[in-house]
């Protein structure tokens, strides 16, 4: 049975590293998509402008790039974890050669991946369970 769109309970975001102040950063527009993404995922959606970011294994970690105003901006999270959306990296990419993803950032990417599985299993394990 699916569940009506009111009984969906969203997942939480969790912000690793300076994630949040970057993309507090970002033009207004940006913000608003990168939001609304983010909305899908808690709601256990996917926006069709995520995609996922290749290197990661599977499409548990997704990019939104976004084109605003001469420059890209992009938002990594992930979905990997059932009771929690993680936000790993925001950033304006600055390189004007090629669509990939610079190494640094792939590099910090994967180091915030790992605290973000430290955090789930600490906040989780923390967490008090819901009654219904």
């Amino acid at each position: 049975m699916v569940k009506a769109r009111s009984e969906v309970q969203p997942r939480p975001v969790r912000w690793i590293g300076g994630s949040k102040e970057d993309l507090s950063g970002f033009p207004e527009e940006v913000r608003r998509r990168v939001g609304g993404a983010l909305w899908e995922s808690q709601i256990g959606r996917k926006a069709p402008y995520a995609k996922p970011l290749k290197g990661f294994g599977d499409a548990g970690v997704l990019e939104i790039a976004d084109d605003f105003d001469g420059g890209t901006f992009r938002a990594v999270y992930t979905v990997r974890f059932a009771k929690a959306i993680y936000v790993l990296h925001a950033f304006q990419k600055k390189s004007k050669r090629g669509v990939a993803t610079p190494k640094t950032e792939l590099d910090l990417i994967g180091q915030r991946l790992k605290r973000a599985r430290e955090d789930y299993e600490q906040w989780s394990r923390s967490e008090k369970p819901t009654s219904r």
